[in-house]
Order: structure tokens, then C-alpha cells, then sequence
């Protein structure tokens, strides 16, 4: 199988590999294991190589606009396998979520204003914000059995004296894939107290879990009443994020020109003639590889998860969503700066959980989105880095 051939990513400008010793201020990275920042180390579809080995052969690359092949194959793709229809004027493309963050933010709220999170929760959310200069108020998440639900009590709260709720759907670190009930009151309260709606679904297609589905949030009741805005990406799906590629559709045309127009205000808009090429072909032709890959990633997280769980005083439970297990050392009763020396002297390099809010203290992500001989490493390594006083 190919997925279980271990690619060198070293010295090849990549984040997760090559930036190690400055994340984690180490001096030596050469044994360790980066499973931190969220993309996979598989080769991705060579559909890619394909579709821009063919761009390439015309030799000019000028100013360009995003295909109408590339538009066709989006909506074909969410029709199909979310069953969500995507108006062409609904559309907007830009290089990447955090981009679509920061123009939303812009766009709608003010400076001082106040913006939900549901920590713990991918940390761009609460820290762009920040750097906007508005306020941001944290709903926290509840957890029940290893697993996350919103407080829909303390978001009313919160919406009454908000302008703008940035949710993650499915939940990045928590691996949940929201119910249509939940979204359907979220939606029910953006228009009772007027708030905007940011849904961050870039990992929408990354379901692991057969008996749940994600519900993309322009498809819940009255959502075209609400102003919703839902950010949606290749780039997790396929592992092509250094392709920078990301649409945000708008639950009405007037919401689109308006955020459209702001974006250009800031320069930002469509992609780049490579992306445009890359979105084509994996919307259109990478299915295959994405099926293969969710099955190898599931088996991976059922592998990892049971050998964790083994290990005193760590729990685990397996995602519905994402390539990401969120492992919980609180009965260990060790801080986080204890947690990151111990792993980091074993050279393995997680995420720490207080990155994602306050919420996350206790906790440490981990990518398992790599081949199981690196797995295999890993999980030994964190039953090693315990076993040491």
C-alpha cells in the first residue's frame, strides 16, 4: 500500500518537519517525530502532478479567473456527497481559511466588538480576532464521555451582546461532527440576536465515522434567513495546503457582494492558475484517493487509540471527524510544561492543548494522518516518555 511508504519531508521548507527547533525550542530534530500541524505526510493524488504538469504546458501565466470546469466540479462535488447546491453568485474564492477569517471579521464586526469561540478550538480563531482588537468571549464546549457538546444556554447568553460566532464544523481538536439539531439552534439564534455566522468546514470530508454525516450549515433550516458565511477548502481533504486554495459561500447574493467587495478592498481574490488546475481535478477525480485514505486514517486512529488507552492514566477516544486524536493526561496530575518535557526528551513533538484555549489545558492533539510504521513509533514513544520518573 502506497500510504504506508514513509516520504521524507526534511529539508524540503516544510512547516511540520523543517520549523521544529524554533516551535519547540530544541537544539537536535533529527530523531524526532512531527505529528503536530495538521497535514498528512502521504503523497498526495497524483491527479495533482497531473493537472499541473498539463497546465504547464502552456507557457504563459498570466492574469487569469477561476475556470467555469473548476466551479462545475465544487458543486457537483458538495451536491453528491453533501447534498448541498452552491450557487454560482454565492461563491467567493480565496488562498485559504485564515484569509476568509480575517475578511469576515473585517468586514462585519467592528473594532471592540464582540466575537464567540467554543474552546477548546482551532487557536486562528480567538487569536485573529484578538489581533482585530475585538473582544473575544469563550463559550465553552462541555465534555461528556471523551466527547464535546456546545452549551446552547451559555451561546444564547453570549449571542445577546455578540456580533459575530465562529464555529468549527466538524470540531478541530475534538474530532465532532455536529448534528443537524444543533446547527438548526444555532441558526435559530443567530437571527434571534442578529448574529453573523462564520462555519469553518475545511474538514468536512474527512468523516471517519460511518454512522454520523457532517450537515454543511447552509443546508439547516431558515439558514437564508441568517447571514452565514461557510468556509470550505480541498486543502485538508487532499493534502494540499502549500496549494492555498478556499471558497466561502454566502447564505444570500447581497451577502456575497458585500464580503466580495471587502476582500478586494484588501487585495484578496481568486486563485492562482495552479490552484485553479488542482481544485478541478481532485473535486472531479479524487474520490478514490480520499476513500482509500479515510479507511487507512480510521484504522490508524483504532490502532493508536488502543494502544494509548493502555497506557495508566490516559484517555482516548476515537474521532468521528478529522486525521487528529485529542488524548487527555489530566488524571495524570502533571502540568502541561512537565507533559511537553517529557514527550519532547523521547522526541516527539505534539501539540499542546492550552494552544487551543483555555479549555485545552490537560490535553495534547496528535496527527495521525501518517504512515503506520510512524504510528507505531509514536505510541511507543508517549508509553516511554510515562514510564520515565
Amino acid at each position: 500500500m502506497i500510504l504506508n511508504e514513509v516520504i521524507s519531508r526534511r529539508q524540503t521548507n516544510c512547516v511540520k518537519w523543517d520549523t521544529l527547533d524554533t516551535v519547540y525550542n530544541v537544539q537536535s530534530t533529527d530523531n524526532m517525530l512531527a505529528m503536530w500541524i495538521a497535514d498528512m505526510d502521504f503523497a498526495a493524488p497524483p491527479i495533482i502532478q497531473r493537472a499541473v504538469a498539463e497546465r504547464l504546458t502552456h507557457p504563459i501565466f498570466g492574469y487569469s479567473t477561476v475556470s467555469s470546469e473548476t466551479i462545475q466540479a465544487i458543486q457537483n462535488w458538495y451536491q453528491h456527497y453533501h447534498q448541498w447546491t452552491i450557487p454560482d453568485k454565492q461563491m467567493l474564492f480565496l488562498p485559504g481559511v485564515i484569509p476568509i477569517i480575517a475578511n469576515v471579521i473585517e468586514c462585519f464586526t467592528n473594532v471592540g466588538d464582540t466575537i464567540v469561540v467554543t474552546p477548546p478550538v482551532y487557536p486562528p480563531f480567538f487569536q485573529i480576532t484578538q489581533q482585530k482588537k475585538r473582544h473575544v468571549e469563550f463559550c465553552h464546549l462541555q465534555e461528556q464521555n471523551g466527547s464535546y457538546q456546545l452549551d446552547l444556554v451559555r451561546l444564547e447568553e453570549a449571542f445577546q451582546h455578540s456580533k459575530l460566532f465562529i464555529l468549527c464544523n466538524p470540531h478541530n481538536p475534538g474530532g465532532v461532527v455536529w448534528s443537524r439539531s444543533t446547527l438548526e439552534k444555532i441558526v435559530e439564534l443567530a437571527i434571534a440576536y442578529d448574529v453573523v455566522i462564520l462555519s469553518d468546514e475545511i474538514h468536512c470530508d474527512l468523516v471517519i465515522n460511518p454512522t454520523v454525516k457532517h450537515t454543511p450549515m447552509l443546508t439547516v433550516k431558515d439558514a437564508e434567513k441568517a447571514m452565514i458565511f461557510a468556509a470550505i477548502a480541498p486543502t485538508k481533504t487532499f493534502n494540499i495546503a502549500g496549494i492555498q486554495a478556499a471558497m466561502l459561500v454566502s447564505s444570500t447574493v447581497e451577502n456575497h457582494c458585500q464580503i466580495a467587495e471587502h476582500a478586494m478592498s484588501n487585495g484578496i481574490h481568486g486563485l492562482n492558475v495552479f490552484a485553479d488546475a488542482v481544485v478541478a481535478a481532485v473535486y472531479r477525480d479524487g474520490r478514490p484517493w480520499l476513500e482509500e485514505v479515510l479507511s487507512y486514517i480510521s484504522e490508524n486512529m483504532d490502532y493508536a487509540v488502543d494502544e494509548l488507552s493502555k497506557i495508566p492514566g490516559i484517555r482516548v477516544t476515537k474521532s468521528d471527524a478529522t486525521y487528529l486524536l485529542w488524548i487527555d493526561y489530566r488524571p495524570l496530575g502533571i502540568d502541561e510544561q512537565q507533559m511537553m518535557g517529557k514527550l519532547l526528551a523521547v522526541g516527539l513533538a505534539l501539540d499542546p492543548g492550552s494552544k487551543y484555549g483555555p479549555q485545552g489545558e490537560g490535553f495534547v492533539r496528535m496527527n495521525i494522518a501518517t504512515p503506520r510504521a510512524i504510528i507505531e513509533q509514536a505510541v511507543q514513544r508517549f508509553s516511554a516518555a510515562l514510564a520515565q520518573q
